[in-house]
């Protein structure tokens, strides 16, 4: 995620009138969120790494500023 959400965003949500599904929908992302964070710790911590997330997720590769898709 470029830019992570700090805080309840459905308590920051409820203030305004949301459809049932805007709520089931903020409540889905939360989830998501909560289960890839649980998730990243579970890992165990990689040493000697290139630091970063995981770059094949996004299918290509840098390596001193140069990059290759496959």
């Amino acid at each position: 995620m470029a830019e992570e959400t700090t805080g309840d965003v459905i308590a920051d949500a409820s203030t305004k009138d949301l459809s049932p599904a805007a709520r089931r929908a903020l409540a889905e992302a939360k989830a998501r969120r909560e289960a890839y964070r649980a998730a990243e710790a579970a890992r165990p911590r990689e040493i000697g790494g290139r630091g970063g997330h995981e770059p094949g997720r996004y299918g290509d590769w840098e390596v001193k500023g140069l990059t290759s898709d496959f």
